[in-house]
């Protein structure tokens, strides 16, 4: 079963996301922006949400997730819980 290692950081609105998304891009540590911002409780830890197997994250989330290219931010995602930056950490097949 396919598995990946992401962070990620959740907010409330897509506009929120952009601008944090425009500064981590700028160059402002992804970890500390979602220490700072984040609604999820894996933003303590940096976005940090471990390893884990397809299927196991909401199906917005694992499409990137398990498609898209690796240490690059992607979104902001939406989903029911609110709009993600997504970090994909590592993948295997």
């Amino acid at each position: 079963m396919p598995t990946a290692q992401a962070r990620h950081i959740l907010v409330p609105s897509e506009d929120t996301a952009n601008d944090l998304k425009t500064q981590i891009e700028g160059g402002t540590d992804f970890a500390d922006v979602a220490k700072e911002h984040s609604t999820c409780p894996s933003g303590k830890s940096g976005g940090d949400l471990g390893s884990f197997g397809k299927g196991q994250m909401v199906p917005e989330f694992d499409a990137v997730v398990f498609s898209e290219e690796l240490n690059v931010v992607h979104g902001p995602v939406q989903t029911q819980f609110g709009y993600h930056l997504i970090e994909i950490t590592s993948r295997t097949d």
